[in-house]
């Protein structure tokens, strides 16, 4: 193993009353590609900023090998005193060369003429981004750099940080991206940090291993730690666990939806049943919008049924916003008609989450400062409300100041869903959240009973979560695909002839990539009967496969755990780098391997659901 070329021993850092964190040793090497994963208000971003040397620690020692250039690419840098974006980027002691800062600017589609005053917030992220990567660091952090970028500036970006011959520690709630270019997992969990040697595909399998290590453990302890970690700890690994049933049952949706929309998608969704129509809480008929010349929306029909969970994406300026606003009644179509049901009530939380005065504590915006809250007609103590949102009772009196921006994501979350409604609009609702609270939003999501409205960039989300995707391009044409994000790339992107086989073999047994959590896309139509067969029952090998299946995966899981197992051992690669390389292999093929299962467990269940129907 190669030496590292930063070093942080023994660091502490005293926040508030105690210790934020104490006894972190961290060592990064030349070509080390780290995910640092934490709870909201864990300190993620306080001890990024104290790798950077932006933050003295009150214990330890930072060593650099010297030459090292460390950058940081913060979430919300300060920019005033700059009149436009090219004068911030361009200014300082370490500022880049304004030719490499010129052509990756071009690369992002941002101009730096922009006024700072007038930038959008995907605006100074993208300059942002131009400053960071244009001063050729060799060791890059990086706080949540997708947030406010769309989806082609974030896979220009992956393109570029897969050929980045430096090191990064990335925080990021976007597991597509952490999947895709990290090797390795750092985790601050209540002060302390852990490594392990894996790709981000394998956290949460590890951190379980963790938690229940520790809930062993906590047996000896005050039954009032034993009770925060049943609810913290062993609640979140609850939550994960449920997370194949939800897949299934989305699988499920997908099929009905695929069946509706027909074998070419058309927009117009069939009335399968004649009490259909009094599910219909949204009836878009051929509309159509411009701004001048230029065409926003054309020809667009969809009929929204209630319970629909509707992803939006595309491009930034596609005109995502637009479509919402027509979905919703708050802007009338040019030509075509927008009917809503009368029933239809909404609320929106949007990207901006202008909600909490800091001064007001977490009762006052929650209850209106008592001790009660009414979640859609249920009354519930604030307290045991607060638990559900992953929020410690403890912090019932804290003011909204202290908290981080991720929990105050959260708590917007907690109080917009507590009320009336059967409409949800959510305007990028991933930005600032943690991997828990995605898991919790997914789950929360899930089981509402209204529509639900969803702009996200977040591919891995929109996977897990909607139903049907509505895609634009900027042509003014809108996509409407049975699935997420993935099958939305897969209408836009189909493969050539016999390529599809040629990746289902690189890919292990047609599985898709490995660490992908995405749920498959939409089970195809059943093969035709063939003259005189009337098919009502799965052939021998689907039922055989859908008895075999999830025994299978549960091998696989298990021997992924064993494995992964092994990797934590810190001394494994220097005691054996053939065993620690062996092992690594082995986790990827068994990885692919319970992916491709998976996806053809649900293919199969949906297809005998189908069949009872």
């Amino acid at each position: 193993m190669a030496a590292p070329i930063l070093s942080y021993e023994g660091l502490g850092l005293i926040q508030g009353e105690g210790w934020l964190f104490r006894g972190i040793d961290l060592y990064v090497g030349e070509r080390d590609r780290l995910a640092l994963i934490g709870r909201n208000g864990a300190g993620k971003t306080t001890l990024l900023k104290c790798l950077a040397g932006m933050i003295e620690t009150d214990e330890g020692k930072r060593t650099i090998v010297p030459g090292t250039s460390v950058v940081l690419l913060e979430q919300d840098p300060v920019m005033t005193g700059h009149a436009t974006l090219r004068d911030w980027v361009l200014a300082g002691r370490d500022a880049p060369q304004a030719h490499d800062a010129e052509a990756i600017a071009h690369q992002l589609g941002i101009d730096l003429s922009r006024e700072v005053g007038t930038a959008s917030g995907g605006e100074r992220r993208r300059a942002a981004i131009t400053r960071a990567l244009a001063q050729e660091p060799d060791v890059l952090l990086l706080d949540e750099p997708t947030n406010h970028l769309d989806l082609g500036a974030i896979e220009w970006l992956e393109d570029w940080l897969k050929r980045f011959k430096g090191a990064f520690i990335v925080i990021s709630h976007d597991r597509t991206f952490l999947t895709r270019l990290t090797r390795s997992v750092l985790w601050l969990d209540r002060g302390q940090l852990r490594r392990a040697e894996i790709g981000f595909g394998g956290f949460e399998a590890w951190t379980e291993r963790v938690y229940e290590e520790e809930a062993r453990a906590a047996e000896k302890l005050d039954a009032r730690l034993k009770l925060e970690l049943h609810w913290l700890q062993r609640g979140v690994t609850a939550r994960r666990r449920r997370n194949q049933g939800r897949l299934a049952k989305l699988g499920e949706l997908r099929a009905q939806r695929a069946a509706m929309l027909g074998g070419q998608g058309a927009a117009k969704i069939a009335l399968a049943k004649d009490d259909t129509k009094s599910k219909v809480v949204i009836d878009a008929d051929r509309v159509f919008k411009a701004y001048g010349d230029r065409q926003i929306i054309r020809d667009f029909t969809l009929r929204v049924q209630r319970g629909d969970r509707i992803g939006v994406v595309g491009p930034n300026g596609a005109g995502k916003t637009t479509l919402l606003k027509l979905l919703t009644g708050e802007m009338a179509p040019d030509s075509g008609k927008v009917t809503l049901a009368k029933t239809l009530s909404g609320i929106v939380i949007d990207q901006q989450r202008k909600l909490m005065d800091p001064a007001k504590r977490v009762r006052d915006v929650l209850a209106h400062g008592g001790d009660w809250i009414e979640v859609r007609g249920v009354k519930k103590h604030i307290k045991g409300y607060l638990k559900e949102f992953l929020f410690d009772p403890g912090l019932v009196d804290a003011p909204i100041g202290s908290l981080s921006g991720g929990e105050r994501s959260r708590l917007l979350l907690a109080r917009e869903f507590a009320r009336e409604a059967n409409l949800l609009v959510l305007d990028e609702p991933t930005n600032d959240l943690d991997l828990e609270t995605l898991d919790l939003l997914q789950e929360v999501i899930a089981d509402y009973e209204g529509t639900v409205l969803i702009v996200s960039h977040d591919r891995d989300f929109l996977d897990r979560t909607v139903t049907v995707t509505l895609g634009l391009d900027g042509s003014g044409r809108v996509d409407v695909v049975a699935g997420g994000y993935e099958d939305w790339q897969k209408r836009r992107n189909p493969p050539r002839h016999g390529e599809g086989d040629r990746v289902a073999k690189r890919r292990g047994g047609g599985g898709p990539t490995q660490g992908s959590a995405a749920p498959p896309s939409a089970p195809a139509a059943l093969p035709p009967s063939r003259p005189g067969e009337d098919r009502k029952k799965l052939t021998y090998k689907d039922q055989r496969d859908l008895d075999r299946l999830p025994g299978e995966i549960e091998r696989i899981a298990q021997d992924i755990a064993v494995a992964e197992q092994l990797l934590t051992d810190p001394d494994l690669y220097l005691r054996d780098p053939g065993r620690f390389a062996d092992l690594t292999k082995r986790i990827e093929q068994l990885r692919a391997e319970k992916d491709a299962a998976e996806e053809r467990w649900l293919e199969v269940a949906a297809m005998a659901e189908a069949l009872n129907a």
